[in-house]
Formats: structure tokens, C-alpha cells, sequence
């Protein structure tokens, strides 16, 4: 079978030869006021006439929507500067040539004239006064109202739509193509009503000139044909009323057609589908009037001298409808019902999981023993699950991401008072409660006894004792710190996310964290991504960050960096170690003391020398090959030096050199993870600094 081949070039040809076919037309018509016409050319020009106004009324009662033929104002204005056009025409005929004969105008008005008349030519001058009066004060005048107030309502109307296609757009309901449709649409429906309201003086313009123009038609006709053309009153009337009364009955049906045209079109903007099909539907779907007009049509047929037929035909008609969508209501409600049933009966079927949702895995996971689950239920007083979220706010305040939604579930397996947090299905830390009593710790070790059953607070595994609420405030001023249980829980959760905290950034977290800075920096982020580095490198970076709790919030100087960086290396622990200088007052920040002074311990330079000399350079990328017992001989002379300095109430950091930070991080983080190491490149310039102890 031959394929179409739809050519482009070919529809742009037909578009422009259509445009130039209608400037063709209205030169045509306007050239009609002035050219004198012969009178087969004038029934010819009628003939377009009223067929133009059939095929507009057929199609305004098939279009869904009054936007779908939103070229009606221009149309209304062509086929009323037709008809004035036509009507100039045929009096120009009359009134030269309507002595000789009564198809001085053309046969369609002599016929016209013949049939509406029927020889008498004050009935075709009283159904013509009619029409035009019909069509002036009832059908030209409502539809303009309609179009008149449509047009104002779309316009007073128009800011509350617009807003509402920008919320869509910024709620992400829509896409930024579709918006501009739907504001196109907006666009071309105000235009298309306040057209209309425009174009339905056009209409009402019309009638009152066919009027006028029969006027002069009659009166003008009848003195020109008694005065030049010595014919009587009788026969000048019978052939001026003939010749005017067919020619605007010519006219003025068609100007009816397409009034009605556009009364129905400004009127069915609120309904849905066709014409017909909405009217005919709303009707049929309301079956009670359609049995009390059946039942009055009967009635009415029972008075004297009423004709039976007719009205026995309507009630018969009315009353098979509307006992047919009865029936028709009761079969959809049964069929509802029955349909309800049994998706009653399969929702009460106990519901086998499929098998792939076996491969679903939350990654993060709180699971309760049946014990704890009081302190999620807001009913009783639980507020764990509000501590749960403001952990999560203070998480992006701090670390610069929103942490994963954290799924809370009970766990019948384990014991009363137990929990256990998962990443990804595996267990990352679990611990023992007593719901109705509080945990109290002494931070010191230099606070009185108390009584009290002894545990181990599960997050930093310090010993404690729980005590009763009654004793919550002899334990705070004893020194001891009080907590709840779902404070103890929101801890050890707390600190298991910020070990963690790279494992969670995920590639799809991290092109979520750009398009929130995008709307400000978006030139930033194109120039870089994917031109310089992937997504895949960002996240590496943003992850090696994270695993030392520096904060990734400040995502600009990020990028800015590796900008900068990228153009020298593409080693990623390499792009870590610019990315980290250029944060340097941030991570410096992090590590002061009370009054300000950032603590150091130096590596000495033995030590920079032993990792000097173990690093195995293979390309760009570079290895820490040192033997177990000096890495062992350098961990137990870390943790003597920190847990000293942590006995004088000091936390300082361990300074190294810029090339070794790396390598000495990789040494110290499994063993003693708490410990900051900061290379001398990330000491700002502004910050004090005192070395308190050397390794």
C-alpha cells in the first residue's frame, strides 16, 4: 500500500492561496456597493448567501465549544457586508428595471416574492415586518447581551485565570509548555467574546438597514414607476411590493440564520459538546418533568375543541422517554451497585503482596517493639514523630540536604521495649527502653549516687540509670542530664544519619539539590555540568564531604570550586582538597572553642615523612602503602594524645599538611572517626589558632 507523503511546502501553499481567495471576496462584495450587477449574477451571489448562513448554523450546532470556531466574528462581518452589498445590488435593479418585468432582480426574489405573498402583497409585507422584528428585538438583541456580558466576565476574569496557570506551573502540575497554551488559550478566548459582543452590532446594524432599504424600495419604486413610467397605483404597488417584499425576505432569512447562529454560539460557552447533544442530554437525564409535561399534554387534549392527535403524538413521546431513561436510570444504578459489591468483596479478599514490592528497600527505617508504640501516638502524648521531623529540618539547617523520609514501623520480633534503625534493610544500630521512665546520664561522673536501674545510653554507650518521672527534678539538680525516650531515640537516629550521611546522598538527591539552586545560578551550573564534570562527580565530592560532616549547604562555593579545580585535575580526592580550602572559614568554624581559638594538634614532621614515604604514585592517582605496625604504632599514639587533651576539656583537630590530610584521614577514620583532620591550607586567615599538643 502507497504511503501519503503530507508536504509542508504544499500546505503553506494552499494557507496563502485561501488568504488570497478571501482579500478576493471582500474586494468582491465591497465592489458590489458601487458596480452594477446582471441579474443572473445577483440570484447567483444569493445563493452563496444563503448557503453561507445554512453551513454556518450547522456548524456552530456541531462544534463542542464556541473556541473551536473562533473565526466567527470576522465570518459575521463578511456575511453581513454581503447581504448590505446584495441589497444595494438587487435595488439598484429594482428601482432601473422593475418596470419591464418581475425578474427584473433575478428569479430568487421574483420566487421568494411569489411564494410568501401568494398574490397578496400586504401578507408578504406583514411576515417580512416580522422576521425583521423577530430578528432586531429578539434573537440580535439577547445574543448581543450574552456576548456583552461574556466578554466582561472573561475579562474580569482574566487575572484570577492567569494566576492560577502560574501556580499550576510553580506546584509542577503543568510544564512550561503547557502554560503557554493555556495562557494562549486565555488569550484568544477574551479576544474571541469581546469580538463578538463587537460584531453583534454588526447584526442589529443590519436589520435596521434592511429595513430602511425596503422603505425606499416601496415607496421610491412605486413613485418612479407612476411618475416616469405611467403605471397605476395598483399595478406600481403590486410590482415595487413584490420585487421589495421578495428581496428582503432574500435577505433577512439568511441575517436570521446567522443570528441564530450567533446566539447560540455566545450561548453554549458554559456547555459541553454539540448543541444538540447537550440539550438533548440534560433534558433526558431528568425524566420527572418529562412525565408531568406527558401528563399535561394529555390533559389539554381532553378541552373541547382541542385536536387529539397532536397532543396524544407529545405525551406519547414525552412519556416513552421518559419512562425509557427510567428504566435506563435503574439498570446504571444496578449495575453501579453490583459493581460496588464486588469491589467490596475483592477488597475483603485478603491481598497477596506482589512479588516485587519484595525488592523495594526503605532506606531509612525505624522499627518499633510493641512496647514503644505509644510514643508515635499523638492521641497519648507521643511525640516522637514530631521530634523525627524537626531532627530532619535541623538536618538541612545543618548539613545542607533534606535527609530521606524516615519510615517509622512496628516489629512484633522484637522485644517489648526495643528499637532498631536500618539503612537500606541493613542494621545500623539498635537499643532497649523503658516507655514510662526517663534516662538520666551524668556527663560528669561527679554526681551523687541515685537510685535507679542501671543501662547504657545507646548512642555514645555512656552508662546511665533509669529513673522515674517523680525524680526528674532531684536528677537535674544533682547534675544529671534527663532525657525521654524519644528524645534517647532521636539521638542515636541523629547520629546514625550523620555517619551516614554520604551513603544517603544519592545521584537522584544530588540533581534534586541543584535544581533548587538553579532559578540563581543557572549559568553556573550549565557552564560546569556535564561540560566540565558529571553528576556522578559532584556527588563523589559532595559525599567525601559529608563522610567528615562538612556541611554541603553553601553548594555555589562548591561548585565555583570544582569549577576552578577541574581545569588542573579531575581526581576526585584531589577536587575534595580545593573544595575544602575554599570552605575553610566554614570548617574552621565548626571546630572553635568557647572563645573562639581553634585547637590544633601538629603532625610532626617524622610522621609527615613516614606518609610521605609509604604513598605509591600510580598516574594521577596516588596510595597509602604503609606497613600494619606503624599504622597501628600511629592510631595508639593519636587516641593517648586526643583522650588526653579530651581529659582537659579540649576537642582539637589534627593538622597536617595539604598532601597529607587525605592519607592521614583514611589512617585515623575507622579507628577513631571522631577526630577533624584539617590540613594548614584550611586555616583561615582570620582564625586563632593553638597548638596544644604534636604527634
Amino acid at each position: 500500500m502507497a504511503t501519503k507523503n503530507f508536504d509542508i511546502n504544499g500546505i503553506v501553499n494552499a494557507a496563502k492561496q485561501s488568504e488570497i481567495v478571501l482579500a478576493l471576496g471582500v474586494i468582491f462584495i465591497l465592489t458590489l456597493l458601487f458596480v452594477p450587477i446582471p441579474a443572473m449574477m445577483l440570484d447567483f451571489m444569493f445563493t452563496i448567501n444563503i448557503t453561507t448562513s445554512v453551513v454556518v448554523l450547522l456548524t456552530v450546532l456541531f462544534v463542542n465549544k464556541a473556541m473551536e470556531f473562533s473565526a466567527f466574528p470576522m465570518l459575521l462581518l463578511i456575511t453581513t457586508m454581503l447581504r448590505l452589498s446584495l441589497n444595494v445590488a438587487s435595488t439598484r435593479l429594482i428601482l432601473s428595471q422593475g418596470h419591464e418585468t418581475d425578474a427584473a432582480a433575478g428569479k430568487i426574489i421574483e420566487t421568494f416574492g411569489d411564494l410568501v405573498m401568494g398574490g397578496q402583497f400586504i401578507i408578504g409585507l406583514i411576515i417580512f415586518l416580522i422576521l425583521v422584528i423577530v430578528n432586531f428585538v429578539v434573537i440580535t438583541k439577547g445574543s448581543g447581551r450574552i456576548a456583552e456580558v461574556a466578554a466582561r466576565f472573561t475579562l474580569d476574569s482574566l487575572p484570577g485565570k492567569q494566576m492560577a496557570i502560574d501556580a499550576d506551573l510553580n506546584a509542577g502540575l503543568i510544564t512550561e509548555e503547557q502554560a503557554r497554551e493555556r495562557r494562549a488559550e486565555l488569550e484568544q478566548e477574551t479576544g474571541f467574546f469581546g469580538a463578538m459582543d463587537g460584531a453583534s452590532k454588526f447584526v442589529r446594524g443590519d436589520a435596521v438597514a434592511g429595513l430602511i432599504i425596503t422603505a425606499l424600495n416601496i415607496t421610491v419604486g412605486m413613485g418612479i414607476g407612476i411618475v416616469t413610467y405611467d403605471m397605476s397605483a395598483g399595478e406600481a404597488a403590486d410590482r415595487y411590493m413584490l420585487l421589495t417584499v421578495g428581496d428582503g425576505l432574500v435577505a433577512q432569512i439568511p441575517a436570521l440564520v446567522i443570528s441564530t447562529a450567533a446566539g447560540i454560539l455566545v450561548a453554549k460557552s458554559g456547555a459541553k459538546g454539540a448543541a444538540g447533544e447537550a440539550i438533548f442530554t440534560q433534558i433526558a437525564d431528568n425524566p420527572k418533568p418529562l412525565f408531568v409535561a406527558a401528563g399535561l399534554m394529555f390533559f389539554l387534549s381532553l378541552l373541547p375543541n382541542m385536536p387529539i392527535l397532536p397532543f396524544w403524538f407529545m405525551a406519547a413521546v414525552l412519556g416513552g422517554t421518559a419512562y425509557y431513561n427510567i428504566n435506563k436510570e435503574e439498570e446504571t444504578k444496578a449495575q453501579e451497585k453490583m459493581q460496588a459489591d464486588e469491589e467490596k468483596a475483592e477488597a475483603a479478599k485478603p491481598q497477596e503482596e506482589p512479588i516485587a514490592s519484595i525488592l523495594h528497600i526503605d532506606t531509612l527505617r525505624l522499627e518499633l517493639g510493641y512496647g514503644l508504640l505509644s510514643l508515635i501516638d499523638e492521641a497519648k502524648g507521643g511525640k516522637l514523630t514530631e521530634q523525627i521531623k524537626a531532627m530532619r529540618r535541623q538536618m538541612a539547617r545543618d548539613m545542607g540536604f533534606v535527609v530521606p523520609s524516615i519510615r517509622i514501623q512496628d516489629n512484633m520480633q522484637l522485644d517489648s521495649g526495643a528499637y532498631q534503625i536500618t539503612i537500606k534493610d541493613i542494621k545500623a544500630g539498635e537499643g532497649m527502653l523503658q516507655p514510662t521512665k526517663l534516662m538520666a546520664m551524668d556527663p560528669t561522673g561527679s554526681a551523687p549516687p541515685m537510685e535507679g536501674e542501671e543501662t547504657v545510653e545507646p548512642t555514645f554507650n555512656l552508662p546511665a540509670k533509669w529513673i522515674d518521672e517523680t525524680k526528674r527534678e532531684e536528677a537535674n539538680f544533682n547534675g544529671y542530664t534527663v532525657v525521654d525516650c524519644p528524645t534517647v531515640i532521636t539521638t542515636h537516629l541523629t547520629e546514625i544519619v550523620k555517619d551516614n550521611l554520604a551513603e544517603l546522598l544519592t545521584r537522584n538527591e544530588t540533581e534534586k539539590l541543584l535544581e533548587e539552586i538553579r532559578h540563581e545560578h543557572d549559568k553556573l551550573i550549565d557552564d560546569l555540568i556535564p561540560n566540565q564534570i558529571t553528576i556522578g562527580m559532584l556527588q563523589k565530592v559532595l559525599q567525601n564531604l559529608l563522610s567528615e560532616r562538612i556541611s554541603i549547604r553553601d553548594l555555589p562555593t562548591i561548585l565555583e570550586s570544582l569549577s576552578d579545580g577541574i581545569q588542573t585535575t579531575k581526581n576526585i580526592t584531589q577536587l575534595t582538597e580545593m573544595v575544602r580550602q575554599r570552605l575553610s572559614r566554614q570548617i574552621c568554624t565548626n571546630h572553635l572553642d568557647f572563645e573562639g581559638i581553634l585547637n590544633i594538634v601538629a603532625l610532626s614532621g617524622a610522621w609527615e615523612k613516614e606518609f610521605s614515604a609509604s604513598i605509591h604514585v600510580d598516574g594521577d592517582e596516588r596510595q597509602l602503602a604503609m606497613e600494619p605496625t606503624k599504622v597501628q604504632q600511629f592510631i595508639k599514639n593519636t587516641r593517648d594524645i586526643f583522650d588526653a587533651q579530651m581529659m582537659n576539656g579540649l576537642q582539637p583537630v589534627l593538622l597536617t599538611s595539604p598532601s597529607m590530610r587525605p592519607f592521614v584521614r583514611s589512617v585515623i577514620e575507622r579507628a577513631l572517626p571522631s577526630i577533624s583532620v584539617m590540613s594548614q591550607a584550611e586555616i583561615h586567615p582570620r582564625i586563632k589558632i593553638k597548638t596544644v599538643a604534636s604527634i
